[in-house]
Order: structure tokens, then C-alpha cells, then sequence
């Protein structure tokens, strides 16, 4: 078995579109979180979204290629770019039939699917679409546009698995490069589903929050939490072999050492109340990493800010912790973001890996009144110190779809 290391990281989100400014952002409390702009409708009850600022696809993509992708394939190419930058990865010198890509998303090409079937049925017996309308649109394509881009011959899949699938991109990645099928693998989540029909079903689900203001619009775990706020962005690790980053010399930032993967099997979209699948998720997780519930420090939670969520959020860490829960670091980047959906896990498992690596756990911002159904010890006024050797990054899905990624922080 290899042991996997993280070597790089691009980030692509409403609090910044660079990891100096991410950073910053999670450290400071920042909310991405403001108007809805993407989406107007006069007598829409949905005020909020986390919406990405201050982006130039065009700084990594040519112009014309971005023409010919969606938003959320350029949302990924971006990250992409960024986190093979960061990584120092020199891909003349990979072998390509041992790189791969595993990059998800829950929806997919949203606004491009919305426009055009707009323009169809504006003309009564209309064909004419625009003629990149299905690669544009469909889920896999940010995967198969950043495996064009650098060549990638091994494994390239998109994991489908709605909120959870940023998470379960990093650990499928995580789990070929531990059982030696693959060398490198671009890992991670994209998303660009803020639009109207999105929205709108979001809505009709009553899972979005009705709130006006940006600090209480997505408060995880907080008594009067309502719903969750939409955000978009993308992110993606550069996920190798330790022998691999050692014999280039690259920086490590962490180790993956767990990952767990299951299924409540209880409900469309509403999360078992007990906790009990995302429970043992998360002891799958310890279990791969050879380490007590009691080594883990900090958990980056799911926290959507919904009711259902939070509340079973709390009996799993409860029922998979043991006494040790009442220790744990617990927050919610959600909080900041917002839910950014495919790309959530991806996101989130790079502030986690920040927080290891810089000492710190970050907060979850907006949050003041104390629920009882939500009792554990949550990061609520700013950053809190910490050395954090283990932590757990945790997502879950529509569908009962559970992910639990487990990190150590890197010692040499």
C-alpha cells in the first residue's frame, strides 16, 4: 500500500479565488455570502447566494476556449491551473498513463442546459441548438476538459454523488493512488448552479434559506437556521504517491490516511435523524487511518444550516466520538461559502488542510443562538489555535450519500 500525500491546491471560491486570499478570508471570518445577482425574479422569496467575485476565467483559459466551456468547467480548469502552480508539478516529467483526474460535480453545465432549452422552446418546432450544447452541459465534462489540458491518460471519472462529491472525488483518488493504479491524480469539485431553475428547486424543496441578511444566511448549528445558502466555485488537490512528491522534491501539505464511503438508505433528501450512516462513515474513515476517535482534533463539518442536517450532524459526531465529542474542534466553512453543492467537499478539504498546516481551526461565522439539539463544541467567535495532527472533513449527498475524508497534518 503507497501512502498519499497532498502537494498542491487551487481554490476557486465566493471568498477568494487564490489561496493567499482564501486563507486570509478564513482567518478573518469573511462572508461570501451577499444579493443574489445571477438570479432575478421579481417575487422570488431566495435573497442570498455566494456568488464567485473578482474571477477572470481568462487568466487561465484562452478566450476561446472559454466560449466553448460552461461556467463550471471553467470554474475547474481555473482551480486547476492553480493548484498544478502551487504543486510545483512539472508535467513534462509525469507519466501520463499514470495521471489521472477525478474531478466532480453534482450538476453540471446548469446555466448552459438552462439557456439553451430556453431558446429551443421560444420557437415552436424548433432544432436549432447551439452545437457544443450536450459537452457544455454534461456532468463530466470539467474532468474531461483538465485531463485534455494536461494529457492525462489514467483514470478520469466524474463521481455523482450530489453534495458529497467533492469529497468522494479526493478519496476515489485517495484510494487509486494508495492501491497503486495511479502516481498523480487532479482531484476535486466544480459548480456553477446558481440560476433560476436551480434555485427555483432548491426552493420548492424549502431547503434554501428565506433570510435577507448576508451574516445570517447560512448559520450552521445555529438555533434559527432555516435553510442553506447556494454557492458556486470549484477546487482541486494535487493528490500523489509519497514516493512520488519525495523523488521531485515537491512541499507536502498533508497526508490522506481515511476515507469513508456509505450510504443512509433512509430518505430522498433528508439526512437518517440519529446520525447512524454518517456515524459510521466517519469510524470508516478512523478505521482506514489506524487511529482512536480520540486522535482526531477538528472536524469540518457537512453543516449545511438546514434543520434536519445540523441536528443529525450532531447525533453522528455524538454516536462516532463518544465522550471525545464534547473535545472535538467542530465548524462550519459553510458558513462563508455557502453550499457550493459538487464542489463543496473539494472546498472544504482545502480549508481543512489549511488549518492543519497554519495551526489554526477555522470558524462558523453568523452563529449566535445556541440550540440545544446541537450541543457540541462549536468554533463560533473567530479562528480558535490549534495543532491539529488529525482532522475529518465530512460531506453528505441527497440520495443518503456519506463521505468522510481523514487527514494528518504532514511531520516529515
Amino acid at each position: 500500500m503507497k501512502r498519499v500525500v497532498i502537494t498542491g491546491m487551487g481554490v476557486i471560491s465566493p471568498i477568494g479565488c487564490d489561496l493567499e486570499s482564501f486563507e486570509k478570508s478564513l482567518r478573518e471570518g469573511v462572508v461570501g455570502i451577499a444579493t443574489i445577482t445571477r438570479v432575478q425574479v421579481a417575487d422570488s422569496p431566495i435573497a442570498l447566494a455566494a456568488e464567485v467575485k473578482d474571477y477572470n476565467p481568462e487568466d487561465d483559459i484562452p478566450k476561446k476556449e472559454v466560449r466553448r466551456m460552461d461556467l463550471f468547467s471553467q470554474y475547474a480548469l481555473s482551480a486547476a491551473a492553480r493548484a498544478v502552480k502551487h504543486s510545483g508539478l512539472d508535467m513534462d516529467g509525469v507519466d501520463k498513463s499514470r495521471l489521472g483526474v477525478i474531478i466532480s460535480s453534482g450538476i453540471g453545465g446548469m446555466e448552459t442546459f438552462e439557456n439553451e432549452v430556453v431558446k429551443l422552446y421560444a420557437k415552436e418546432n424548433s432544432m436549432k441548438i447551439a452545437p457544443l450544447f450536450i459537452p457544455m452541459m454534461i456532468g463530466n465534462m470539467a474532468a474531461g476538459q483538465v485531463a485534455l489540458e494536461y494529457g492525462a491518460n489514467g483514470v478520469c471519472t466524474n463521481v455523482v454523488t450530489a453534495c458529497a462529491a467533492g469529497s468522494h472525488a479526493i478519496g476515489e483518488a485517495f484510494r487509486s493512488i494508495k492501491h497503486g493504479y495511479s502516481d498523480v491524480i487532479l482531484a476535486g469539485g466544480s459548480e456553477a448552479a446558481i440560476t433560476r431553475a436551480s434555485v427555483a428547486g432548491f426552493n420548492a424543496l424549502t431547503a434554501l434559506s428565506r433570510s435577507t441578511d448576508p451574516k445570517r444566511g447560512s448559520i450552521p448549528f445555529d438555533k434559527e437556521r432555516n435553510g442553506f445558502v447556494i454557492g458556486e466555485g470549484g477546487g482541486v488537490l494535487i493528490i500523489e504517491s509519497l514516493e512520488h512528491a519525495q523523488a521531485r522534491g515537491a512541499t507536502i501539505y498533508a497526508e490522506i490516511v481515511g476515507y469513508g464511503a456509505n450510504c443512509d438508505a433512509h430518505h430522498m433528501t433528508a439526512p437518517s435523524p440519529d446520525g447512524s450512516g454518517a456515524a459510521a462513515c466517519m469510524a470508516l474513515a478512523i478505521g482506514e487511518a489506524g487511529i482512536a476517535p480520540a486522535d482526531v482534533v477538528y472536524i469540518n463539518a457537512h453543516g449545511t444550516s438546514t434543520p434536519l442536517n445540523d441536528a443529525a450532524e450532531t447525533n453522528a459526531i455524538k454516536s462516532a466520538f463518544g465522550d471525545h465529542a464534547k473535545n472535538l474542534l467542530i465548524s462550519s466553512t459553510k458558513s462563508q461559502v455557502g453550499h457550493m453543492l459538487g464542489a463543496a467537499g473539494a472546498v472544504e478539504a482545502i480549508a481543512t488542510i489549511i488549518g492543519m498546516t497554519k495551526g489554526f481551526a477555522p470558524s462558523t461565522a453568523g452563529y449566535q443562538v445556541a440550540d440545544p439539539d446541537c450541543d457540541l463544541n462549536y468554533v463560533t467567535n473567530g479562528v480558535v489555535d490549534a495543532d491539529i495532527k488529525y482532522a475529518l472533513s465530512n460531506n453528505y449527498g441527497f440520495g443518503g450519500h456519506n463521505a468522510s475524508l481523514c487527514f494528518k497534518k504532514w511531520e516529515g
